[in-house]
């Protein structure tokens, strides 16, 4: 028996994270010596959304459940805790927040997917390219210059002073989130050409036919997907 009803805990679960991930962003010009205080609290505000999404997760797995998601969060809190509890490296802290300027299309499109909206309607068909433009702007195409940043501080006075757990927790971490940034840019991808090349409607549709015959046993797919 689910915890909740299943549009209920997708509703809610996009609802606050559009509500408290989109204005993290107000900071973005933190310097690497610069006083933390405002990138903790953006920090804080996202590792408590990812605690709380994790929570979700487990209690309603078999309608929302995704590895890659617990993998996504597990990383971030990772490097998150050290932000948080030692104040280092505020600066890339920040940088690696930026990415979540695509979360609000990625939401939309479930809450279209719950309106049973097609897949061919105009407002999901421009939330689609619109999230996949975002999503490589703000996740993929700023890897070189994130990366060339963090290179440079390599063999420098304040990269030994992190010490060997900030490092390799900094450094996994962003690898991680990467690889699953690449993943979920490649599955947008192909889901948003085959809806602009009219590939998705045979999909679209027989996915809504399976919703109509039995919409408390069909899983949603989740919003990284095609």
């Amino acid at each position: 028996m689910e915890a909740f009803p299943s549009w209920r805990v997708y509703l809610e679960r996009d609802g606050v994270s559009a509500v408290f991930k989109v204005p993290l962003h107000r900071v973005v010009c933190s310097s690497h010596r610069g006083d933390p205080t405002l990138v903790k609290l953006n920090v804080a505000i996202t590792c408590g959304y990812l605690l709380y999404d994790l929570v979700l997760l487990a209690c309603n797995w078999s309608t929302m459940g995704d590895s890659f998601f617990v993998c996504h969060h597990l990383a971030a809190l990772y490097a998150y805790g050290y932000v948080l509890t030692r104040g280092v490296l505020p600066y890339f802290a920040n940088f690696r927040l930026i990415s979540e300027l695509s979360t609000p299309f990625v939401n939309q499109r479930w809450f279209f997917e719950a309106l049973k909206y097609p897949r061919s309607h105009r407002l999901v068909v421009l939330n689609g390219v619109a999230m996949s433009v975002v999503f490589f702007l703000v996740r993929i195409a700023v890897m070189p210059s994130y990366w060339a940043s963090v290179f440079a501080t390599f063999g420098t006075p304040e990269f030994d002073r992190l010490g060997l757990g900030a490092q390799v927790a900094w450094i996994t971490s962003c690898i991680a989130l990467d690889i699953l940034n690449t993943i979920w840019m490649y599955k947008i991808t192909r889901g948003c050409y085959k809806v602009l090349t009219g590939r998705g409607g045979r999909k679209a549709k027989e996915g809504a036919a399976a919703a109509a015959a039995s919409p408390s046993d069909k899983k949603h797919v989740n919003n990284h997907t095609d």
